[in-house]
């Protein structure tokens, strides 16, 4: 590539870097205006990188549930050493049809899960197959309607269908009021004891359009961000 080419690629690149970095400050700088103790928890763990909004396909959708469903309920080195047996078992992540055609009682105890957690892979598989879940529209479905989307499925409630949306389709304002570390930190911070629903989904409207990046922060200082 010419000295000029290669110029002309970075400064190309410069523009949206730029654009990233002022969209990141901009949404700190307004959770810090809206709320002196969120500001107090941004100054205590400095910057936190939102990652950008991005279309995946519907493989990565799909591997990013199927992940979820396994590892709900386990810590993180138990869901990872089952979910490594289950891809050992496959060769690969196994698609949705794979799963269904493997023998339930087999797979449960090769993988090591429960008889539950085989069934909500199984459910998950079925409702892809069926075209009831339609992962190839979860990018341009509202944070509402991938909600009503993904609990349809056995074993996917809104505490995952939360961490799906924050942390796979990268969406800006979503709130956890389910999420025990979310709780804990509100307690901590705000000086509340044992907060109900509706009082953390209260507090959290003043970090409206900036929800997700408000629990980044609550999870942070109690060093417990989910993996």
């Amino acid at each position: 590539m010419s000295p000029a080419a290669k110029s002309a690629g970075s400064s190309q690149g410069r523009p949206q870097t730029r654009r990233k970095a002022t969209s990141q400050k901009k949404a700190v700088e307004e959770l810090r205006a809206a709320d002196p103790t969120m500001a107090g928890l941004i100054d205590m763990c400095g910057i936190i990188s939102s990652p950008p909004r991005k279309k995946a396909a519907p493989e990565e959708h799909y591997g990013a549930l199927l992940h979820a469903v396994v590892n709900q309920q386990l810590s993180v080195k138990a869901g990872a050493a089952i979910y490594g047996r289950l891809t050992d078992r496959f060769g690969h992540t196994p698609k949705p049809e794979e799963l269904l055609a493997d023998d339930p009682e087999e797979l449960r105890a090769a993988v090591g899960l429960s008889r539950s957690k085989v069934g909500f892979m199984r459910s998950l598989a079925e409702h892809i197959l069926s075209g009831e879940l339609e992962l190839e529209r979860l990018d341009s479905l509202s944070d509402e309607d991938v909600m009503a989307e993904l609990v349809a499925v056995k074993g996917i409630g809104e505490w995952t269908a939360h961490m799906f949306l924050m942390s796979h389709l990268h969406r800006p304002d979503v709130m956890a009021p389910g999420d025990l570390g979310i709780k804990r930190a509100i307690e901590r911070a705000y000086g509340l004891e044992d907060p109900d629903r509706e009082t953390m989904e209260r507090l959290a409207e003043r970090w409206r359009p900036n929800r997700t990046l408000a629990c980044r922060y609550l999870w942070r200082s109690l060093n417990n961000e989910p993996a």
